[in-house]
């Protein structure tokens, strides 16, 4: 994800601001309203370090079927969450994430089920008690408006329909599930529209069929997903195909009335996947494109681009500037392939690995193709200069790299401060150990996740040096340590003042 430069650090906005006050508040312990019989119980989430009351404890995700029936007359969606999970104990009752959801039934193994919503939880009591190790189905019958008003909302309204932008903990507000990117599952989706636009989804399409005037496709995801890289839109939409390097299939879905005018954008990336490729190894996913939304309401998005799976989701019109104005974000979002979809943060508070790693090689693309820096720099070594002048000040106004909160989890310091910590380790290690490194990690926690402590665990095994400290000052410290290989290099010491426009963070990353 890159947010809008102009936004600083996401705060009061629709999609960061509300969102972190509601997750300090949900930290404390809330009463939950339980169903009609049952004593009441504490919300429990998985103690995430960004957003504590995230996710639910008690059973694995497996697979999630999805039917989503858009209705035009009403712009609602009728939908059906069907999951399948394993049991870790004896479930007399257990929560799913849920918000803005009007739920009209639930059933556990074919049974009908209790329920009730709570903050932002679904609690359902079983007919029977779910055993530890057995696999449960729990199904979900719900009504979603997508211009419902809501703290924080995963739904982009659109002119024709709407696309998802579940990112960071709003996928609940569009299905039931347990909201967590440490509980990845197989996805399948269904969507169902007016004949006369298009459902998409991630992944491959399986099938499609038409009754009515009203037309459902299904796509199946090969590979396992965070619940907030869910893409499914309805919309005017034409698929753009092409192939890829080696073959990989391409798929752009883009509106109708602006197919030929993004062209120019779409068609950049089969070169830009063979020079990732050349750096990160074969793309681990099987299909990427893009996705800019049907819709004249730009300010609908708190997002330049949205790496969900597969099909990387754009503001409207972002597409339609010249390559050397959106080429660099483009390598920004093709980059979370890898870091962020492929391996998925373990907690919100390991971000950094995402966009760290999005932001170092959306600037070396940038620097390589020629194309100066919004700063007016033109290479990564005065970019990452520039960066560490400011290292104290950031540290000081949005703490370390690797220790985000919700109001700033947003900002440059898990972006360019994220690729100034990676650029450090290059210099210490030398590029091509750095280059085995990430290549490693990418194998080694393929289709998983991965945190902070796993990437340290890598370096150090791959470079056969302990890299435990010098990891753990640039991502945890309070200061800035000096630059291997640049001890002229020097730290603005940091003033105790009210940010200023020059010392911090904007949002993200200015590539």
């Amino acid at each position: 994800m890159q947010p809008q430069e102009t936004v600083i650090a996401m705060v009061g906005s629709t999609r960061i601001g509300p969102i972190g006050a509601l997750a300090l508040a949900l930290a404390c312990c809330l009463g939950a309203l339980p169903p009609a019989g049952s004593s009441q119980a504490p919300v429990r989430g998985l103690g995430d370090p960004v957003f504590p009351a995230l996710g639910n404890t008690g059973y694995d995700a497996l697979q999630y079927d999805l039917a989503f029936d858009y209705r035009a007359d009403t712009r609602k969606v009728e939908a059906v969450t069907t999951m399948a999970a394993q049991a870790r104990q004896d479930l007399a009752r257990f929560e799913l994430d849920a918000l803005g959801l009007d739920v009209h039934r639930v059933r556990v193994d074919g049974r009908v089920a209790g329920f009730a919503l709570h903050d932002e939880k679904l609690v359902v009591t079983p007919a029977r008690p779910v055993a530890p190790g057995a696999t449960m189905t729990v199904q979900v019958e719900y009504t979603a408006n997508p211009r419902a008003a809501l703290p924080h909302t995963g739904w982009v309204p659109t002119a024709d329909g709407f696309a998802v932008a579940g990112q960071p903990n709003s996928a609940h507000t569009v299905f039931p599930c347990n909201d967590h990117p440490s509980d990845k599952a197989r996805f399948t989706v269904r969507v169902t529209a007016p004949s006369d636009r298009l459902g998409v989804a991630n992944g491959s399409l399986a099938d499609t069929t038409e009754h009515d005037g009203r037309t459902t496709r299904t796509y199946l995801s090969r590979d396992p997903m965070a619940t907030e890289l869910l893409q499914v839109s309805v919309g005017r939409y034409t698929v753009r195909q092409r192939p890829g390097p080696g073959g990989l299939p391409l798929r752009d879905v883009v509106p109708t009335a602006r197919a030929g005018a993004t062209e120019p954008a779409l068609a950049l990336t089969p070169g830009q996947l063979s020079w990732i490729e050349q750096r990160l190894g074969a793309f681990p996913l099987e299909t990427y494109g893009l996705m800019p939304a049907d819709t004249d309401a730009p300010e609908a998005f708190g997002f330049t681009g949205l790496e969900t799976q597969t099909l990387t989701l754009y503001k409207p019109g972002f597409l339609l500037q010249p390559e050397r104005s959106i080429g660099s974000h483009m390598m920004h979002e093709l980059v979370h392939s890898w870091f962020g979809d492929s391996v998925t943060p373990k907690t919100w508070a390991d971000l950094w690995l995402n966009e760290g790693h999005a932001d170092l090689y959306g600037l070396m693309y940038r620097y390589d193709r020629g194309w100066p820096d919004s700063l007016g720099l033109t290479t990564l070594e005065a970019r990452m200069k520039n960066t560490y002048a400011k290292g104290d000040q950031w540290r000081h106004d949005s703490g370390p790299v690797a220790a985000p909160n919700a109001a700033n989890l947003f900002d440059s310091q898990r972006y360019v401060g994220g690729a100034l910590v990676l650029y450090a380790l290059r210099e210490k290690v030398g590029g091509p150990t750095f280059d085995r490194i990430e290549q490693s990690f990418l194998q080694r926690y393929r289709d998983s996740t991965a945190d902070t402590h796993d990437f340290i665990g890598t370096a150090s095994a791959v470079a056969g040096q302990d890299l435990g400290g010098f990891l753990t000052d640039w991502l945890y410290g309070t200061k800035t340590p000096p630059m291997p290989n640049h001890p002229d290099w020097k730290v603005t010491p940091a003033a105790a003042r009210a940010r200023s426009a020059e010392g911090a963070p904007q949002g993200s990353a200015t590539l």
